[in-house]
């Protein structure tokens, strides 16, 4: 899977093997290396389903229960992602995992001026409520649990996606949805931030408070170090800066008087799977470990189910190619093995063309399939925790825990990841790396198949993708349909919820209950947003250089 340093020893003749969160990788292993570790049975492994968790969640891990697939899903119009909802789930998948447009996520409306070119381009349009009460028509939302990947209006999203299974007849209590809501994460990597960090982090603590209160299945937050490692982190950083971004939402919910205990079991993460296979598989051991141990004794969390790191490990974008796209089929195969051999409960796999395009109905299902074969052919649910005892396995799994935990004291050590997100000091750091490691790939220092290496026979010609082609008809349609309903919804009762959105927002109340009350009275993303940057106003991005 690459992303590791071969460098030829001319001493022993052999090539020494660094990977990316800087373990050194020796020919063979035995006993005494796992001596020399200090390797402890109870303390570091321990059975399948007991503390630390390093070997499963649950003592027969997928004997008892195979993995969550949730292939990435959404494009244009609600209709059309309702359509692919239902293939996706007529095919097998056990969740949604909901893509939104750029305009939604940054909380703009399909008719702004802004909104101009990228309405449904890279996800589903939502302007209001009736977008998601198509979305979801015929969804059965207290048996299919949906992700919901946004984060700056995560808050309104998960209001709505409440307001809509109630119009359908379904509890909340009844339902299951994850948003991503890892703001904190936007403002290392992906960029798809609106408001300060202090007043987004409010925000995040208000959904998670609410939860807990008045949404029992709901996880209101997916903590994402998958986009750190996609801004440039090493696997070791991916998990050390996410576990404390997870601390400064602990902190921020305590502060309202809610012990960790009360809401950390509703944690979930969003976590890569992309480079050196053992590097991935010690990662995801080490953070089971780690997070069980940091909620045990930073925060004395003792219930078992409250200390799991629950959450889905999706194959990485940043591994695929857009030379040879059809290497990117085996090498999902592969992230989704490294998922497998971890106990992954959710997967998601990004599909061959993601390179180019959003995922083609076809690509979609071929990544569907890998998952199934790998579940149902290769024999992945044989047995539980397969790598476990491994001298090798169980050496680096304790190297890579050092190693994240060097990078949350780091991170500590600089004034803890808000103000270290605030100043710039993380993105100084990821920005070089990421820099470091296109350079490694142009020389050839790390070796990506079909792009620096293996390229012979290779016409220069590209494979034909079929690209997801962007229609100007659906974007009329949305707008179309938006202005009708600013026409003919109760126009009165929107600006009351909204007055009263913009008082609990300069104020000290939960905002939720407010949003709420917003999308049943069927105010758009935009109106809400616009609220907020009326009252929070917007982050300035710090310099890098």
């Amino acid at each position: 899977m690459g992303v590791a340093k071969y460098i030829k020893n001319e001493k022993d003749a052999v090539e020494e093997v660094i990977y990316q969160s800087g373990i050194r990788v020796k020919p063979v292993y035995g006993p005494k290396d796992l001596e020399a570790a200090g390797f402890d049975y109870d303390a570091d492994l321990a059975d399948p389903g007991e503390y630390p968790f390093t070997r499963s969640l649950h003592p027969m891990g997928y004997r008892s229960r195979a993995w969550t697939t949730r292939q990435y899903t959404g494009f244009g119009t609600p209709e059309e992602t309702n359509k692919r909802f239902k293939l996706m789930i007529s095919h097998g998948q056990t969740g949604l995992n909901v893509a939104f447009d750029l305009p939604t996520q940054m909380g703009y409306d399909s008719d702004h001026p802004l909104a101009m070119g990228e309405v449904g381009r890279v996800g589903m349009a939502v302007d209001s409520l009736r977008d998601f009460e198509t979305a979801f028509a015929g969804i059965p939302l207290d048996r299919i649990g949906s992700g919901l990947t946004i984060n700056a209006v995560a808050t309104i999203m998960l209001a709505m996606y409440q307001a809509v299974a109630e119009k359908f007849g379904f509890p909340k209590e009844k339902i299951s949805a994850t948003p991503q809501n890892d703001i904190l994460k936007e403002m290392i990597g992906r960029g798809a931030w609106i408001f300060p960090v202090k007043p987004a982090v409010r925000l995040v603590g208000d959904s998670i408070e609410y939860a807990v209160k008045e949404l029992p299945r709901c996880n209101p937050v997916s903590i994402c170090g998958y986009h750190i490692r996609e801004s440039g982190a090493t696997p070791a950083q991916e998990i050390g800066f996410a576990f404390e971004i997870a601390r400064a939402y602990i902190e921020n919910v305590q502060a309202r008087g809610l012990s960790a205990s009360d809401f950390v079991g509703r944690f979930s993460f969003n976590l890569n799977v992309y480079g050196n296979l053992w590097e991935q598989v010690s990662k995801f051991r080490a953070a089971r470990k780690l997070w069980a141990k940091m909620l045990k004794e930073d925060y004395g969390v003792t219930e078992k189910k409250k200390m799991f790191l629950r959450g889905l490990f999706g194959g990485g974008g940043s591994g695929l190619t857009k030379e040879q796209p059809e290497n990117n089929i085996m090498r999902g195969a592969y992230y989704a093995l490294a998922a497998a051999l971890t106990g992954a409960q959710t997967t998601a796999l990004c599909s061959f063309d993601e390179a180019y395009t959003i995922p083609t109905p076809r690509a979609a299902l071929l990544s569907l399939r890998t998952l199934e074969i790998l579940m149902e052919e290769v024999g992945l649910r044989d047995t539980v925790d397969p790598l476990a005892g491994s001298y090798f396995v169980e050496t680096i799994t304790l190297e890579m825990e050092a190693k994240i935990r060097e990078e949350m004291e780091r991170v500590r050590g600089i004034g803890g990841v808000v103000d270290a997100i605030d100043n710039g000091t993380i993105h100084r750091i990821l920005s070089k790396q990421a820099y470091e490691y296109e350079k490694g790939l142009q020389n050839g220092e790390y070796v990506k198949v079909g792009l620096n290496k293996y390229t012979e026979g290779d016409s220069g010609e590209q494979t034909e993708v079929d690209l997801h082609e962007h229609n100007e008809e659906w974007v009329e349609k949305q707008q179309a349909g938006l202005s009708e309903l600013k026409r003919t919804r109760h126009n009165e009762a929107v600006k009351t919820s909204l007055q009263a959105l913009e008082k609990a927002a300069k104020g000290n109340d939960n905002v939720m209950p407010y949003l709420v009350d917003c999308c049943r009275n069927y105010a758009t993303v935009g109106e809400m947003a616009g609220v907020f940057r009326d009252v929070f106003g917007e982050w300035a991005e710090p310099a890098i250089f």
